[in-house]
């Protein structure tokens, strides 16, 4: 071979070269665009098939094997419920507790359900009525003696069990202020 034809050869192999070199980037780019096309397009359908999906097997493995189906809802099922029953402290919630009240002994009015010292406790005309706490009418809002501070001194003369707590309401008597003398029924937290 001459050098001619190794010239020529040269020139033909880097003039298919090129044209193998253009060939391979259309395809890829065109490619590249199909690839985003479906992929964008698979993956939309994909999101919107994939619960239809998921239910339609679910539904047909109830229909061709419901031991299966029952044994793997009761796989999931179960460690669900164990978690939910279980965990938490071994600690014991605790609340306010009612003194041992004794008849006789002078006591103060507090309310145990409020951190604020302007709240006052209510006193009723009847033990565990739950409808003499009710504030609904002028009256019982503004009723003179139904409401007394935080602080007042009081002395235990009875109790009343109510929903199975012994002492739960307690008849107390007014030692102090404008109420002196009055004697009514308080819960039993409310006297310390």
């Amino acid at each position: 071979m001459s050098n001619e034809e190794n010239a020529n050869n040269t020139e033909e192999n880097a003039t298919i070269a090129e044209e193998s070199v253009n060939t391979v980037e259309e395809v890829v780019s065109k490619s590249a665009e199909k690839i985003e096309d479906l992929t964008s397009k698979k993956t939309e359908d994909s999101v919107k098939n994939a619960g239809g999906n998921l239910l339609s097997s679910v539904l047909s493995l109830k229909e061709s094997n419901p031991k299966l189906f029952y044994g793997l809802l009761a796989v999931v099922a179960i460690p669900v419920v164990v978690i939910m029953m279980s965990g938490g402290g071994s600690d014991a919630v605790t609340g306010p507790k009612i003194k041992d009240l004794v008849s006789g002994q002078k006591y103060t009015l507090k309310s145990s359900n409020s951190y604020d010292p302007s709240a006052t406790v209510r006193l009723v005309a009847v033990p565990g009525a739950l409808s003499a706490y009710d504030d609904s009418e002028e009256a019982d809002r503004n009723g003179a003696c139904q409401h007394l501070a935080q602080g007042t001194s009081v002395t235990a003369l009875d109790f009343s069990a109510a929903y199975g707590q012994a002492k739960q309401f307690v008849k107390v008597q007014v030692e102090d202020g404008p109420c002196k003398g009055t004697t009514a029924w308080a819960l039993g937290i409310d006297v310390q």
